[in-house]
């Protein structure tokens, strides 16, 4: 089973806000591998927009994502990706 892990700066101006945790869960969903992110102590499913939106993870927040599955390099990859593009917005 693969397994992969790296490490994210959350550099958006809003963080990781509802349109972003929304467009993270829906990423994330299109993935067979069961993913997680942690800050801190808490560890959240990363297909679960409560839990995302739970881990409070403002702009130069670090988050770990944690992926197991199939899929699980090319998800971390994506999502990370995904955060360094600011989730889409301009700043």
């Amino acid at each position: 089973m693969e397994e992969a892990e790296k490490t994210a700066l959350i550099v958006n101006r809003l963080g990781l806000h509802a349109r972003a945790a929304g467009l993270f869960r829906r990423t994330a969903a299109g993935f067979k591998a069961d993913i997680q992110v942690v800050r801190g102590e808490i560890t959240a499913n990363a297909k679960s927009l409560l839990g995302l939106m739970a881990l409070e993870a403002s702009q130069g927040t670090s988050i770990l994502i944690r992926a197991r599955g199939a899929d699980a390099v090319r998800a971390v990859e994506t999502l990370v990706a995904l955060i360094a593009d600011r989730f889409g917005e301009p700043e």
